[in-house]
């Protein structure tokens, strides 16, 4: 008799992205692995979503969250469901994604590879473009106070390794049900950005490696989900970078990073936004006054993190 494959759960996380999840959906159908069950967490959609995916899939689980909680909160609803029904295996997977067929079976043989990995990565590639990597694990840069993805905009090919990363992204997190028995959930503060870095973190000081799985392969949309565009992505930046320093950083690096670089881009970020925002009010001009909103965003999203106001951002940031 043949060993039972493990179980995995996918997680994806609808924010009115109906279009996108039942797309991601159509290409999960199509994987070899077979022993694997999907779930979708809405979060709050106010679109035709929820109707929508019980329409094309009866028989999936559908987890309603009743308001946007972001990327980690609706995600940890996700995670707790997965525990309560037993999966060895869990992937985050961004609903804005296609992947690859045999995209599971290379997660598990990565982790067959190195089973000292309990979080792993995919490759991931650009949708529009993919021959374009995306992302395939980041790595604290201290002197830049920010992960740096090195592969990040390079050409993919097929000789890529697998690698201890400090973190891997989100849009496709493998990882042993066993990372949050031990280590929590995600941190629900950040919302949005900087929460898988955080998490990787978590798990590595407790001693669960994070590695890359480059033959594990999806194609990302990218940021597909961020309405208002830039000014939101600058707010969700900010307060998560900040929160994300306060995290994991000691004080001592707290103090070399905020004299050397921190300080110096907020005073440089204010600067501009002042400057931008004067210039616009004598001279109106659409391109300088949404850089001002841009600007505007990074500046709330400071002042939010030091008034220690998380959650959602101001509606004027995603206002179009």
């Amino acid at each position: 008799m043949s060993k039972r494959l493990p179980k995995i759960s996918i997680i994806l996380l609808n924010w009115n992205g109906k279009k996108d999840t039942l797309e991601c959906l159509a290409s999960l159908k199509k994987v070899t692995y077979p022993n694997f069950q999907t779930i979708v967490v809405d979060n709050g959609s106010k679109d035709d979503s929820v109707a929508a995916l019980r329409k094309a899939y009866p028989e999936m689980p559908i987890i309603e969250t009743g308001a946007n909680l972001g990327f980690a909160g609706g995600n940890n609803e996700g995670i707790q469901w997965v525990l309560r029904h037993h999966a060895e295996w869990i992937l985050l997977l961004n609903n804005d994604t296609v992947v690859a067929p045999d995209f599971l079976d290379a997660f598990m043989q990565a982790a067959k590879e190195k089973p000292q990995a309990k979080i792993l990565g995919a490759k991931i590639l650009r949708y529009d473009k993919p021959e374009i990597i995306d992302h395939l694990g980041g790595f604290w840069c201290p002197e830049l106070g920010e992960f740096c993805s090195p592969d990040a905009g390079q050409p993919d090919h097929p000789y890529f390794q697998m690698r201890e990363a400090d973190y891997v992204c989100g849009a496709a997190l493998f990882m042993h049900r066993s990372v949050p028995e031990t280590i929590g959930l995600l941190e629900p503060n950040f919302f949005l950005f900087w929460e898988e870095s955080d998490f990787c973190y978590r798990a590595k000081k407790a001693g669960l490696q994070v590695w890359t799985a480059p033959e594990a392969k999806v194609y990302h949309k990218v940021s597909s989900s961020f309405t208002g565009g830039k000014p939101h992505m600058h707010y969700f930046w900010w307060r998560s970078r900040l929160l994300w320093i306060e995290r994991n950083c000691s004080p001592e690096e707290k103090k070399a990073l905020f004299r050397k670089i921190i300080i110096p881009e907020l005073m440089k970020l204010t600067r501009h936004y002042l400057i931008k925002s004067f210039l616009n009010f004598f001279s109106p001009n659409p391109k300088r006054k949404e850089q001002a909103r841009r600007l505007k965003a990074g500046c709330a999203g400071v002042l939010d993190f030091y008034r220690g106001k998380f959650g959602n951002c101001p509606a004027w940031v995603t206002k179009v």
